[in-house]
Order: structure tokens, then C-alpha cells, then sequence
């Protein structure tokens, strides 16, 4: 499976991402600048790192997803290649109009950086199929910006066609306020496409991929959208 990387001005989790793709997916990832106008025509997954592209100027992600390269994720969204936006990333898809909804600044207005509890809520998608629906995992956050917000008639509609793929719970997989870390929309911490093929999430799956550094619940994720692949 050929992956990519998208590196803009002030990402700084595009490494932690390249490892991750390469120690999983068994291919060095192609690292793609900002300002780059093409990407190349072989790619399976384009992954959008965390950070602060552009130095979070404007809004979070707003100047990011409309550099260059953007553009070309966006044609390439359209014609099935798999998207993964994590942190800033998810912020860069919300704002380039390949997700739903917004990511405001967080409830108590205070950056967050901790290990939190995640329900998968669904299951049925090429990134989760390795997970159980309702299992509960642990994945570190790091953000100011994470209050995951959408009108009424769009989280109907997301929540309609199971486009959430994460909530905040507790270790029990309670779906509870005091589990909301940022004080996200119904707890939501991913949300996919409506063709499932996009995903962003807040919550770094690429920092719980290996047992060295703290958590491998992360891993599957990537680990089942490659399954998924090479059955295709």
C-alpha cells in the first residue's frame, strides 16, 4: 500500500506519522510539500499530520486547506483514494470541506495533552474493521482546538449515515460529559466521509502504534485499512 505524508509550515507531527506508515505498512511513505502541485498517481493514502500548519492563523487549518496541495487532495478524496486527517490534520479536512462540521477551541480554553478513553462507534469501515464496535480504547490527544461542533442538521445527518467513528467515553465505554476531554459535540473524536474512504480523528493513532512508546491501540487502525487494501 503507497502512502503519503503532507508536510505544511508548522507541522510537527509529520515524522511520528511517516513512522508509523512505514513500520506498518512495509513502504516508505512519499513525503509531499505544501506547495507541491501534483501528487503522484499511485497513491492508496494520503495522511495529514498534526501540528500547526501555518501557525493555526485565521482559524486552525483554515490557510492549510487552501495551499497547493490541497487542492489535489481533495480530486484525489474524490476519486477514492483514502484521506487520514489527525489533529491539525482533521481541522485541515474540516475546513477544506472533505468533513462535516468544525473544531472549536476547547471548553476550558486550555491545550490538553494526556492519554484518553475512545468508544469505537463504528466499526464498518476500511480504517476500523480491526476493532470491535464499542470497544474502548486508549489514544493520546494533544490539542487547543479539538471541540468537535456542527449545526443540528448536519450531526443528524452524520449521525444518520454512522459517520461517527469516535466518541470520548470513560474506561467503561460510558459516553458521559466528565469522559469529554474538550467538550466535543456528542463526544465525538472522529468523524468519517459518507463514503467512509475519509477519516479525521483528534486523537494520535500513529503515537499509539508500537509498545515503545506507550500503546499499540493505534496500530490496528492502520494495520486493518491495509488488510482492507490487499483484499480490494
Amino acid at each position: 500500500m503507497q502512502t503519503a505524508v503532507i508536510t505544511f509550515p508548522g507541522s510537527n507531527c509529520d515524522r511520528d506519522m511517516y513512522d508509523a506508515l512505514k513500520n506498518i505498512m512495509g513502504k516508505n511513505p512519499i513525503r509531499i510539500w505544501h506547495a507541491e502541485t501534483s501528487l503522484p498517481e499511485n497513491i492508496d493514502l494520503i495522511a495529514i499530520p498534526g501540528g500547526f500548519s501555518y501557525g493555526d492563523y485565521l482559524r486552525s487549518g483554515a490557510i492549510a486547506a487552501r495551499s497547493p496541495i490541497m487542492q489535489e487532495v481533495i480530486k484525489a478524496a474524490q476519486r477514492g483514494v483514502y484521506v487520514l486527517g489527525v489533529c491539525n490534520g482533521f481541522q485541515v479536512l474540516t475546513e477544506s470541506g472533505l468533513l462535516p462540521g468544525t473544531l472549536l477551541r476547547n471548553r476550558g480554553l486550555k491545550f490538553i495533552c494526556k492519554t484518553v478513553s475512545l468508544q469505537v462507534a463504528n466499526n464498518d469501515a476500511a480504517f476500523t474493521k480491526n476493532y470491535k464496535a464499542g470497544e474502548v480504547l486508549s489514544i493520546p490527544v494533544a490539542h487547543h482546538d479539538g471541540n468537535y461542533f456542527a449545526s443540528s442538521e448536519i450531526l443528524k445527518e452524520i449521525e444518520g449515515n454512522n459517520q461517527v467513528a469516535f466518541r470520548y467515553s470513560d474506561l467503561g465505554g460510558n459516553v458521559t460529559d466528565v469522559a469529554n476531554p474538550n467538550g466535543s459535540l456528542a463526544n465525538i473524536a472522529g468523524v468519517f466521509s459518507s463514503n467512509k474512504r475519509v477519516l479525521g480523528m483528534m486523537p494520535h493513532p500513529e503515537r499509539a502504534a508500537d509498545s515503545l512508546t506507550g500503546g499499540i491501540d493505534g496500530r490496528r487502525l492502520f494495520e486493518s485499512l491495509l488488510q482492507c487494501h490487499s483484499r480490494s
